[in-house]
């Protein structure tokens, strides 16, 4: 698929809606089997709320970014200098019908190539999320530890950038 099939681009406000769309969407086909659908929809509603996204966009050290095809949102990434020289991602997740197309590579890779004093990024994903897990070790992290927040368990990992 061309690259210019799905344009990734920084956020801009109205996007805040689409982007809610994107991740309550993932999150339910993620996450239904392992929490619930109720608990899905109440996490989603806390974390993913147009408000919480609106604010998210256009922070410093921080990336906000969309991929869009046809007019309609089909990935999202947000990453933020969590320390110097550390690049934490918060989330990167691309709509069922999209995966496995190159969309969540091309995030992954335009949020780095955005922070290039970044020389190690770290994230979290939940131990439960196969794809998730094995996307992230596709494309070079290993675990570095575990935790829990709200309940879920997850897995620590990262990778040198430079």
């Amino acid at each position: 698929m061309d690259n210019a099939d799905f344009p990734i681009r920084p956020a801009i406000p109205p996007d805040a809606e689409g982007t809610r769309r994107v991740l309550v969407e993932t999150w339910h086909d993620t996450y239904d089997p392992l929490l619930g659908t109720e608990n899905v929809a109440e996490i989603t509603g806390q974390w993913h709320s147009v408000e919480v996204l609106s604010q998210q966009i256009g922070l410093p050290d921080a990336s906000f970014l969309v991929a869009g095809h046809s007019g309609r949102l089909i990935g999202h990434a947000f990453a933020r200098m969590s320390q110097p020289g550390v690049l934490f991602l918060s989330r990167l997740y691309v709509r069922p019908s999209w995966q496995r197309r190159g969309v969540g590579t091309r995030m992954l890779g335009a949020v780095v190539e955005r922070h290039p004093e970044a020389a190690r990024m770290r994230l979290n994903v939940e131990s439960e999320n196969g794809k998730g897990v094995a996307f992230y070790r596709r494309h070079g992290f290993a675990v570095a530890g575990e935790r829990t927040e709200e309940g879920l368990r997850s897995l620590q990992m990262e990778k040198l950038l430079r």
